[in-house]
């Protein structure tokens, strides 16, 4: 995704050296008719502490950035927001099963990122 790969300064070698180390975040819903003030940013951050040792513990990889995309047809990302996540950009629209590029500009969707290290840009930037 070029914004996340902007945000991180990748060149092609540093990505393909280091994009395991960045973990997607497909899925986050809180029903409708949940009413828990502050529920979501506070979910997410949870999340995000708990997932680094468990990550570690299962794959023995420490993981160092996650990202996700958000809809905004249907949400604005104010949990992300709230969660301290970044926003920064958009994709194509294109999704990653559009192989043969036939779909570009379908449903762009906001990309954000919530960095797990304070020097992830540096780290992501390391070759090999």
């Amino acid at each position: 995704m070029r914004a996340r790969d902007e945000w991180i300064g990748w060149n092609e070698t540093a990505r393909k050296t280091h994009l395991q180390r960045v973990i997607s975040n497909s899925r986050f819903l809180i029903l409708p008719w949940v009413r828990i003030r502050y529920l979501a940013s506070h979910v997410l951050s949870q999340a995000a502490r708990r997932l680094v040792p468990d990550w570690e513990s299962h794959y023995g990889l420490s993981p160092w950035l996650l990202e996700t995309l958000v809809d905004p047809a249907c949400f604005s990302g104010t949990c992300y927001r709230a969660a301290n996540w970044i926003e920064v950009g958009v994709t194509t629209g294109r999704g990653r099963q559009d192989r043969h590029h036939r779909r570009h500009g379908a449903q762009p969707k906001s990309v954000w990122l919530y960095p797990l290290r304070g020097d992830v840009r540096k780290r992501l930037c390391q070759a090999g």
